[in-house]
């Protein structure tokens, strides 16, 4: 059996990030500042509403749905486009937790002593990035409601301030209590990851421990105005839970967003304690089930499921396995035999205009125009920041809330290499929309043809 590359990065940005003997990045000096007590319930006449119980078939936004989302995404957008600068956030991700509760086995939170976030780093990051124009705020980990009070002042200070919020979270702490806090307070988005259908060894974001959980915001979506997604991981060992996950959201009238389980960009340290047989890793062996899957994916998109990937994106993924494989195409074939594949390799990559092939038969992602540093950045559990989200281990200094030391050369050379190995929905969506002929085509598309009614759908379809 072939064993996946433990990164995906090559060594000179291994050298640099992780490595480098430059200095490391320093905390910003505390200021004792403190988050103010979050009120609830802010709209008493929402608490009560349970919702419907059965979801329209149909997601309609009113005015103030919209503004909210127009001054989340669209002005910043705009702001970034004509004000001078390379560095315009538009979404920052906010890791107010570095640990979890659960134990994926590809993922390195679980269980770790990083402290989470003060509120003095949480009140001055928000500051920080409303005065560079930013109002989209993820807070993300490790698991952001292991504090559910700090999440409550959070979201209730960044709402204030005019921020589109989002929280990424496996569920099972999002309790009705909890989520309904979260959404009198002004939570725009909650990002359930989920993995599989009922609990494993190896994958416990299952759907059946959070269910009621799940069940609750749902109904409530209608009620406080957000929206709910599922993040799905796609892994060796879990292609059928996948499909059943995409059913029930389809069924439930809410949106998917699918990733391919990878290796790190950067090495990790002692906290990413399942680095050797990961049972949820892909390897060549796989790759013919994982495709099948894709392409039952595509299907369903192009049927009318409502999925953030667009047929584009779906079908690199494909590629993108054998790319975080780290293993050389012309020895192991199209599907990991030696096989390849009767024309699929061939037929398939001149569908992708993203990915290159050289002479070795490796595959990489061509230049893609990377946003990170300048309309996508991370905040740090301690207040130090990066680029992007696979760059939250790097030890490369690059500042922090008090003093940002993004240098554009600096994050143009290294995209030129980290880029060719990165798959980020997220930053992928942000390159695609700096071109503005496709946000006017967007926009027209939802305004007319859509007429601003619910649903996601990605940028490209």
């Amino acid at each position: 059996m072939a064993t996946p590359a433990k990164v995906r990065a090559d060594l000179s940005i291994q050298d640099l990030l992780r490595n480098s003997n430059s200095l490391r990045p320093v905390p910003p000096p505390a200021k004792g500042l403190t988050l103010p007590e979050a009120a609830f319930p802010q709209h008493p006449e929402l608490l009560n509403d349970p919702g419907p119980e059965t979801p329209p078939e149909e997601r309609r936004w009113g005015r103030k749905e919209i503004y909210r989302k127009m001054r989340g995404w669209l002005f910043p957008y705009i702001q970034s486009r004509v004000l001078p600068g390379e560095f315009h956030p538009i979404i920052a991700y906010l890791f107010a937790e570095y640990k979890c509760n659960l134990d994926c086995w590809y993922c390195w939170a679980y269980n770790n002593q990083i402290p989470g976030m003060t509120e003095d780093v949480a009140r001055r990051s928000i500051d920080w990035l409303h005065d560079h124009g930013c109002r989209v705020l993820a807070l993300m980990g490790g698991e952001p409601l292991l504090r559910p009070q700090f999440a409550h002042k959070v979201v209730s200070y960044a709402a204030q301030k005019g921020f589109w919020i989002y929280i990424g979270t496996n569920g099972r702490l999002l309790r009705p209590e909890v989520a309904d806090r979260l959404g009198d307070a002004g939570v725009a988005v909650f990002n359930l990851a989920l993995d599989a259908w009922d609990l494993g060894s190896s994958l416990p974001k299952a759907l059946v421990p959070a269910q009621k959980h799940l069940e609750h915001i749902l109904r409530k979506q209608y009620v406080y105005g957000y929206m709910v997604f599922l993040n799905i991981n796609i892994c060796r060992n879990n292609t059928q839970d996948v499909r059943r996950l995409t059913e029930y959201a389809h069924d439930h009238h809410i949106a998917t967003d699918y990733h391919i389980n990878e290796t790190p960009m950067l090495e990790q340290d002692e906290h990413f304690k399942h680095a050797a047989d990961n049972p949820t890793y892909i390897r060549p062996e796989d790759w013919r089930e994982v495709d099948a899957l894709i392409d039952w994916l595509i299907e369903k998109n192009r049927s009318g499921y409502q999925m953030v990937n667009s047929v584009q994106r779906l079908r690199e993924m494909k590629a993108f396995m054998r790319i975080s494989s780290g293993l050389d195409l012309k020895r192991c074939g199209w599907y990991g035999d030696g096989t390849s594949g009767n024309g699929h390799q061939a037929d398939l990559l001149a569908s992708m205009p993203g990915i290159v092939q050289d002479t070795g038969g490796d595959l990489s992602f061509a230049e893609w125009g990377c946003r990170a540093g300048q309309n996508n950045v991370v905040v740090r559990t301690d207040g130090t920041v990066a680029p992007c989200f696979p760059m939250y281990p790097s030890t490369f200094d690059w500042g922090n809330i008090d003093e940002p030391k993004f240098d554009q050369p600096q994050l143009a050379e290294m995209k030129t290499t980290c880029q060719r190995h990165c798959f980020s929905t997220l930053n992928h969506n942000l390159a695609y929309c700096y071109n503005d002929a496709r946000v006017i085509k967007w926009l027209w598309s939802q305004a007319v043809t859509n007429k601003l009614r619910g649903g996601a759908r990605s940028f490209e379809d």
